[in-house]
């Protein structure tokens, strides 16, 4: 072979590494997006099935607008609960009550950017308002 076909074939073998590595740094970069927004959702669908169980009356089954406990709100939510974390397919999830507040926590299954902790995200409700007061992406 010719010096000419050999600078050639190491220049096509670095070009093609180069695209490799910015094609795996884009499709990571994209899956922590995507996490961050499933999360998010996530956490928007369990702030509308609470404020639901606040506001459904005790006769009901609801929490007759009291938040009563994390563990009646895990249970009214209906999804897979074990009585401190609450898992969907995008993350795990936790529940606080502090007074009239009820705090959902998120953690993702993918790395955040810091690159050692998952995706995670808070979303606070104040019951008498129905309201969220604040949400708090990594």
């Amino acid at each position: 072979m010719g010096t000419q076909q050999i600078l050639l074939i190491v220049l096509s073998v670095i070009i093609v590494g180069i695209a490799v590595a910015v094609g795996i740094t884009m499709f990571n970069a994209q899956a922590v997006n995507s996490n961050r927004q499933a999360i998010m959702g996530d956490m928007n669908n369990l702030a509308s099935a609470s404020l639901a169980f606040y506001k459904t009356p005790l006769t009901h089954g609801g929490g007759g607008n009291d938040w009563l406990t994390t563990t009646e709100v895990g249970d009214w939510l209906g999804y897979d609960w074990d009585g401190t974390i609450l898992t969907t397919g995008n993350g795990e999830f936790t529940l606080a009550i502090s007074g009239d507040d009820l705090t959902i926590t998120g953690l993702g299954t993918e790395i955040g950017n810091d690159g050692s902790t998952g995706v995670s995200g808070q979303l606070v409700i104040t019951g008498p308002t129905s309201g969220i007061l604040a949400t708090v992406l990594n």
